[in-house]
C-alpha cells in the first residue's frame, strides 16, 4: 500500500494527530502502517521482545520508552524477530542499538535515537494503555502511518 503523509495530511487533517518530527528512520522500510499495539517502559525490553514474539497481523508496536537516551529497547534480534512475525513497523519512544543491521531488515524502524548499551531484562512495564509523546496519544487499536515525512495517527483506517 503506497501513501504519503503530506498527502493524507491535506485529505484528512481534522482526523489526523500529526507528530513532532522527533523520529528517525532506522528500518529497512520507510513507509509502512498499521493498528496500533502500546507499551510504556523504562530501560527495560522484556515486554518488547514478549510483545514481538507474538503474531504482528500487520500492526505496527509503539513503545513509550519514557524517551530515555541512556539505553537501547530494540536491537537486531528484536527487529529480525519482528519482521518474521508480520509486524509492520515499531516506533520507539527512546533509542535502538544495531542501526546498520536494522537497516537491511525489511520493516518500519523510528526512534528518537541510537545508543549501544543494551536495557535491563525485569520484565516490568504496561501493555496496551495509551501512550503520549511527540505531541500525539497513541491508542491501542488506532491507526498509525509513517514515511520519510512524519508520523501520523488515526482513530480510524483513512483507506
Amino acid at each position: 500500500m503506497d501513501f504519503k503523509t503530506t498527502d493524507l495530511c491535506d485529505e484528512f487533517s481534522d482526523r489526523l494527530q500529526v507528530a513532532e518530527p522527533i523520529f528517525g528512520d532506522y528500518g529497512g522500510e520507510v513507509m509502512f502502517s498499521g493498528p496500533i499495539v502500546t507499551l510504556k517502559v523504562f530501560e527495560d525490553n522484556s515486554l518488547v521482545r514478549t510483545a514481538l514474539e507474538k503474531p504482528g497481523d500487520g500492526r505496527v508496536l509503539v513503545v513509550d520508552g519514557g524517551g530515555s537516551m541512556r539505553c537501547a529497547l530494540v536491537g537486531d534480534q528484536l527487529a529480525e524477530l519482528a519482521e518474521e512475525n508480520d509486524w509492520a513497523g515499531v516506533i520507539v519512544n527512546g533509542c535502538i542499538r544495531d542501526s546498520a543491521a536494522i537497516a537491511e531488515i525489511p520493516i518500519g524502524v523510528k526512534a528518537v535515537g541510537v545508543h549501544p548499551l543494551k536495557s535491563v531484562k525485569r520484565g516490568v512495564g504496561e501493555c496496551d494503555i495509551p501512550v503520549r509523546f511527540a505531541g500525539v496519544t497513541f491508542q491501542p487499536g488506532y491507526y498509525v502511518y509513517a514515511d520519510e515525512d512524519g508520523l501520523l495517527v488515526s482513530e480510524k483506517p483513512l483507506f
